[in-house]
C-alpha cells in the first residue's frame, strides 16, 4: 500500500503540470492479449446507460451488514441482462445496463468475505465464530473486527486476502467487457469520513489497475488525488467521483481544504484535473440543492437525505450540493484562477445487494435488499413474516426513511467502450437521471440557428456551431447572449415528459445568485405573468393499484433557448433539469402490494427527473 509519505514526490513533480488547465490523460496500457475488433464509432455520439457506483459481498459492510452474497461476477451478469440465481430464484433486470462499475470498499476489501467462506486462518478466532454465526450485525461489532484485522499478528492475511480480491475484481470486470455491447470498468470506493461527514469518493479506471488507495493510507481526499496523479505516469488513467455530497456536513464543497487552508490554484487544479464529476442523485437522496439553499426553487424539496451517514446528525447544507458548488467554484476561480468545482453530473445505485436495479417498483426500502416482486424473492415479505414489518407502525417507520431508487448516468460517446466511455466521463458529457431512461442533450453556442430542431443533420451542426454539456462555450467579445439547443426524450418505458427547465447559476461582484428557467413544456399551459411560474400539469397516479395514465404530458420536448437575463461580464453555469408527469413512489408501490396503510408524512408520488451537466459561460479574460 502506498503511504503518505511516499507521496509528497509524486506532489511536488505534479506541481507544474498543474498549473496547465488542460487534461492530459495517461496513454493506454499495453493489454495482454490482442484486442477484439472494434464496435463501429458514431462521431454523433450515442446515449448509454450505466451505473458507476455498486457494492458486492466483497464489501464489508455489504457481507456482514447487509447479508449480500452477490459477487461481482454476477453482478456484471445481472446488469448486462443475463438471468441469475438470487435467493433461490431466478431473476432478470428489466432492462440491460450499457455499463457498469463495480465499486466495493477499498478498506479491507474481500477480508470478510474471505474469512466467513474461505476458511481463513484469522488469528482472532472468536471474531471469526460470530462471523460465522452470523452474530456480528451491528457498526460496532463490525468496527471491532476491523480493530482485530488490523492487528500485527492478523495483517499479513488481511492484506493477503485484500490482494486476492483485488484480483478476483479485476478479473470479473474483464471477463464480462463486451465492447459494442457491456462495458465494464475496474473501479472501487474510497472510504473516507472526518467526524462522521462523507468524503467518499469512487475511481474509475480507464484501463487496467493497480492496487487500491483507500482511506487507510490518508482520510485526505486531496491525497488519492496526488496518488491517481502518480499512477497515471505510471501509465494508469484514471478518475475520481465525489458522491453523497448531500451527507458531507459541508466538506465536500467547502471553500478551504480539509485541513482548513484556502483553496489556492494548485489545490484547485490538483482538484479538477483528477476529480471532475459528482454524483448528484443516489439511493441516499439526491445533491443537487434544498429549499433551505433554493427557496425559490418548487422542485428542490425532493428525495432530502439530510444527515450524515452514521448518525442522525443534520448536514450542514452549505458546501453540500452541487448548484451551491458551481456558484462557489466560480468565485474560487476569480481569486485563484482555477474553478475546482467544474463538475459533470452522474447518478448511480450505490446499492449493497450486488444487483444495479434503479425502478422504484424494484427497491425494497433498503440499500442491501430488492423487491423483484411477481413470484420472484421478496426480501420485503421475508422481513415481514419476522414481524419486522407487517403491521401499519413498523411500515411507517421503516418508509419515513429517505431513501430510494438507484440513479443511473447517461454519456454520450462514440461506442460502448472502455475508452469511449471514459473519454465522455473526462470530458464531462454525462447527465444523471433518478432512475428512468430520460435521454437529455444540452448544446450552447453563439451561432446556434433558431431553427435547429427542423435540420436532419441538426446534431451534427449543434457539435459544428456550439459545444456539449460539460464545456465551456467558446470565448467570444459578444454582447448578445448565448443560445441553448435542449432535447429531452422520456423513457419509452416509463411516464411521460412535465417540462424542460434551465437553472442558471451566476457571480456577480462577489455575490452568488440562482435561477430556474420553465423553457419547454407539455399541454397547453402558460408561465403566470406574476411569478413566472408555470402550473402544474396534473397527476394520473392511481393509488388504488400504483399505475400511472400517459393520459398528460408528452413524449419529447425539444427548445432553442436565450438567456434573458445574460450580462457579458458576469461569470455563470447552466444546466437542464427534467421532469417527469407524477408517478408512485416506492413507498406507496410497497404499501399497495402489501395492503398497508401508506405510511404518514411521506409523499405518495414523486416526479422523476433528469439532469444534464452544465455549460460554462466566462468573460473573457476570466478563463481558467
Amino acid at each position: 500500500m502506498l503511504k503518505v509519505a511516499a507521496l509528497a514526490t509524486a506532489s511536488a513533480l505534479a506541481l507544474v503540470w498543474l498549473a496547465a488547465t488542460e487534461f492530459r490523460p495517461a496513454p493506454l496500457r499495453a493489454q495482454p492479449s490482442a484486442a477484439p475488433p472494434a464496435p463501429p464509432r458514431n462521431p454523433e455520439r450515442n446515449a448509454y446507460w450505466g451505473d458507476l457506483h455498486l457494492h458486492t459481498e466483497l464489501s464489508s459492510d455489504a457481507f456482514v451488514l447487509m447479508g449480500t452474497r452477490v459477487g461481482p461476477e454476477d453482478a456484471y451478469r445481472f446488469a448486462s441482462g443475463e438471468t441469475i440465481a438470487y435467493l433461490g430464484a431466478p431473476i432478470r433486470r428489466r432492462w440491460p445496463l450499457d455499463f457498469l462499475a463495480v465499486t466495493d470498499h477499498s478498506e479491507k476489501l474481500g477480508v470478510v468475505q474471505r474469512t466467513v467462506e474461505g476458511g481463513g486462518a484469522l488469528g482472532d478466532a472468536s471474531t471469526v465464530a460470530a462471523l460465522q454465526r452470523g452474530s456480528v450485525k451491528s457498526a460496532p461489532a463490525q468496527k471491532a473486527l476491523f480493530e482485530a484485522l488490523d492487528r500485527p499478528a492478523n495483517r499479513p492475511y488481511r492484506d493477503q486476502a485484500m490482494a486476492d480480491a483485488w484480483e478476483r475484481e479485476k478479473a470479473a470486470a474483464n471477463r464480462y467487457y463486451r465492447p459494442g455491447r457491456f462495458t465494464t470498468f475496474l473501479a472501487y470506493e474510497y472510504t473516507a469520513m472526518k467526524d462522521g461527514a462523507n468524503l467518499h469518493r469512487n475511481v474509475i479506471f480507464r484501463g487496467d489497475a493497480p492496487a487500491p488507495f483507500t482511506s487507510d493510507d490518508s482520510a485526505d481526499p486531496a491525497d488519492l488525488w496526488r496518488y491517481l496523479q502518480k499512477i497515471r505516469a505510471e501509465g494508469f488513467e484514471a478518475l475520481a467521483i465525489s458522491h453523497n455530497a448531500n451527507a458531507s456536513n459541508g466538506l465536500m464543497f467547502d471553500w478551504t481544504t480539509l485541513d482548513g487552508r484556502p483553496i489556492d490554484r494548485a489545490a484547485a487544479a490538483l482538484r479538477i484535473a483528477n476529480e471532475p464529476l459528482t454524483e448528484i442523485a443516489q439511493n441516499k437522496g439526491q445533491s443537487e440543492t434544498v429549499p433551505e439553499l433554493s427557496a425559490n426553487d418548487e422542485f428542490a424539496n425532493y428525495e432530502v437525505f439530510e444527515q450524515l451517514l452514521i448518525s442522525p446528525t443534520k448536514s450542514n447544507p452549505g458546501g453540500s450540493y452541487v448548484r451551491d458548488a458551481l456558484s462557489r467554484g466560480m468565485l474560487i476561480q476569480q481569486r485563484v484562477g482555477v474553478n475546482p468545482y467544474k463538475l459533470g453530473f452522474v447518478g448511480d445505485s450505490d446499492f449493497h445487494s450486488g444487483l444495479s436495479t434503479s425502478s422504484q417498483a424494484d427497491y425494497a426500502g433498503e440499500i442491501g435488499r430488492a423487491n423483484l416482486g411477481g413470484g420472484k424473492p421478496d426480501d420485503f415479505r421475508a422481513r415481514a413474516a419476522l414481524g419486522q414489518t407487517d403491521n401499519p407502525d413498523a411500515f411507517h417507520g421503516f418508509a419515513q426513511v429517505i431513501t430510494t431508487a438507484g440513479g443511473i448516468t447517461g454519456v454520450w460517446a462514440e461506442s460502448n467502450t472502455r475508452e469511449d466511455i471514459y473519454a465522455a466521463l473526462r470530458r464531462r458529457e454525462t447527465f444523471a437521471t433518478s432512475g428512468d431512461r430520460i435521454r437529455v442533450r444540452f448544446f450552447g453556442g453563439w451561432s446556434l440557428p433558431s431553427d435547429l430542431f427542423s435540420r436532419p443533420d441538426w446534431v451534427k451542426q449543434a457539435y459544428a456551431l456550439g459545444v456539449p454539456m460539460g464545456s465551456d462555450l467558446p470565448l467570444a467579445n459578444r454582447q448578445a447572449a448565448p443560445r441553448f439547443a435542449i432535447e429531452a426524450v422520456k423513457d419509452p418505458d416509463a411516464a411521460n415528459l412535465d417540462r424542460v427547465q434551465v437553472i442558471k447559476v451566476w457571480v456577480d461582484h462577489g455575490h452568488r445568485h440562482e435561477q430556474v428557467f420553465d423553457v419547454a413544456w407539455a399541454g397547453g399551459r402558460r408561465l403566470d405573468p406574476k411569478t413566472g411560474k408555470l402550473q402544474p400539469i396534473g397527476d394520473t397516479v392511481d393509488l388504488k393499484t400504483g399505475q400511472v395514465s400517459n393520459t398528460i404530458g408528452t413524449a419529447q420536448l425539444q427548445t432553442i433557448w436565450t438567456d434573458p437575463s445574460f450580462k457579458p461580464g458576469e461569470q455563470a453555469a447552466y444546466y437542464v433539469r427534467v421532469l417527469e408527469i407524477p408517478t408512485a413512489r416506492w413507498s406507496t408501490l410497497l404499501a399497495i402490494e402489501h395492503k398497508l396503510p401508506f405510511a404518514r408524512g411521506v409523499p405518495l408520488t414523486e416526479q422523476q427527473r433528469a439532469w444534464s451537466s452544465p455549460i460554462w459561460y466566462a468573460p473573457p479574460g476570466s478563463r481558467s
